[in-house]
C-alpha cells in the first residue's frame, strides 16, 4: 500500500511540473527574450511591460497560436493575444507587477463580440 501511494505521489508531482512547465511558456506568459516563448509561432513582445509571449503583425486569427486571437491594439498594431474568460487565466504566468487584464473591449480583427483576450500592460 505504501509503495502504491509513493508511486501515485510521484506520478502526480511529475505531471504537475510538466503541465506548469509547458504553460509557463504559453501565450501571455511573461518573458524577456524570444527563447522564453517555446510554443511555435510566438515571440517575446518586449514593447509590453514584463514582456508578453505572443505574435505581432497578424492579419487574422489563423495567423495566431491556438487559444489566441488577432487583436488591433491601441498602438495601431495587430497582435495575437490569449483568449480568456477571467483575469486569473491571463496571469498564471505573470508577476503581480505585470498583470494582464481579461478584456472584452479589445478590437478583434475577426469582428467577434463574444471573445475576451488577455491584454498586457502598456510600456516597459
Amino acid at each position: 500500500m505504501r509503495i502504491f501511494f509513493f508511486g501515485l505521489s510521484m506520478f502526480l508531482m511529475f505531471n504537475m511540473v510538466a503541465c506548469s512547465n509547458a504553460d509557463t511558456k504559453g501565450i501571455a506568459a511573461e518573458c524577456t527574450a524570444n527563447t522564453d516563448c517555446k510554443e511555435e509561432g510566438q515571440t517575446c513582445l518586449t514593447q509590453f511591460k514584463g514582456g508578453y509571449c505572443g505574435a505581432a503583425d497578424c492579419k487574422s486569427d489563423s495567423d495566431c497560436p491556438s487559444l489566441s486571437s488577432c487583436v488591433t491594439h491601441s498602438d495601431g498594431k495587430n497582435y495575437c493575444f490569449r483568449n480568456c474568460t477571467d483575469k486569473a487565466e491571463c496571469n498564471a504566468n505573470r508577476t503581480a507587477a505585470n498583470e494582464a487584464n481579461c478584456s472584452a473591449n479589445a478590437t478583434l480583427v475577426s469582428g467577434s463580440k463574444n471573445t475576451k483576450v488577455c491584454v498586457p500592460p502598456a510600456g516597459n
